[in-house]
């Protein structure tokens, strides 16, 4: 048994353990599969003990790769909370989607007024899919979105606050048959194709949740329209199709649009604060606490009477820390 050990080779361990795949814990931690295979089986002789068993189709925990596993994860915690509390607090960098979009920009705010002294910086990446891979990479810290509609091998990787269940809406050009109305039943679209990000690489799991919506309801999610980056630009292609847009209840107003309500049943958007598994920062601490505090102020964990999620959603939307 060595006098230490080397915390790389317990990040690689505990790396392998949660994937229990070595190509992809080799890509959540950014280092080549060959070098994570070589920090294991030292770690295996460092221990004098058989950590995995691996075979060409599936790669499993030994009775002591279980026991060693909590152990690992306390040492690593420990090790980020001493090197947290020691060093200078770094910015935060904190994905809030689009610089309209109100719960995770009203968040931020909130978080920055509780920690004044603490620098978050906001990031506009436009769709959760696409921020967790950042978050993953160590270039963003912190998103808001979806945590159901994201791929399992991102969700691995990631932990999750729920934030809000948010009341969703749809944008109708002025001269569409629905726009005098306040709110729209949801029935009124049928034969409708309404716009919801389809092929945009950055917000399937925002299309994926149309999908679950529209279905049995004779409405089509709109064909892919070439990606339009910035208001500018989707103003236009927008305008220039004419579909309806699926949007949330805070969405920014857009030219030549009304907003307006969905009802009969309200389609709730489950909004997530998520972020890096093992993360430590004093920022992170302060945006959980901006969202806990929301919640409770707003009503945001509250579902409506009738309100429509689908299963998968209410799952992830049921943890509580």
């Amino acid at each position: 048994m060595p006098a230490d050990l080397d915390p790389r080779l317990l990040r690689a361990f505990v790396a392998v353990a949660q994937e229990l795949h070595f190509t992809r814990a080799a890509a959540r931690l950014y280092v080549a599969q060959q070098a994570l295979s070589r920090d294991v089986r030292r770690l295996e002789r460092e221990l004098g003990a058989e950590l995995f068993v691996r075979t060409t189709r599936q790669v499993t925990l030994t009775g002591d790769g279980e026991r060693l596993l909590p152990y690992a994860r306390r040492v690593l915690r420990a090790q980020d909370e001493l090197l947290a509390a020691f060093a200078p607090a770094r910015p935060l960098l904190v994905d809030v989607n689009s610089p309209g979009l109100g719960t995770a920009r009203r968040v931020l705010h909130r978080a920055r007024e509780l920690e004044p002294d603490l620098e978050l910086m906001a990031r506009y990446e436009s769709g959760l899919t696409w921020a967790a891979g950042e978050v993953l990479a160590g270039r963003l810290d912190a998103s808001f979105g979806r945590f159901a509609g994201l791929d399992p091998v991102l969700r691995a990787g990631l932990e999750q606050q729920p934030v809000r269940y948010e009341p969703m809406a749809v944008l109708l050009p002025r001269g569409h048959r629905l726009a005098g109305r306040d709110r729209v039943p949801l029935a009124e679209l049928a034969g409708e194709s309404v716009y919801a990000g389809d092929g945009n690489p950055r917000t399937p799991e925002w299309t994926d949740l149309a999908r679950h919506l529209f279905e049995g309801r004779g409405i089509q999610v709109a064909s892919p329209y070439p990606l339009a980056i910035g208001e500018e630009e989707f103003e236009r292609v927008m305008a220039k199709t004419g579909n309806p847009i699926l949007v949330v209840e805070e969405f920014p107003a857009m030219a030549g649009t009304v907003h307006r309500p969905l009802i009969d049943p309200v389609p709730l958007s489950p909004v997530s604060l998520v972020w890096r598994k093992g993360l430590v920062h004093p920022g992170l601490a302060a945006l959980r606490r901006a969202a806990a505090q929301l919640g409770v102020e707003e009503g945001w964990l509250r579902r409506p009477a009738g309100g429509w999620i689908p299963a998968t959603d209410l799952e992830a939307m049921n943890v509580h820390d």
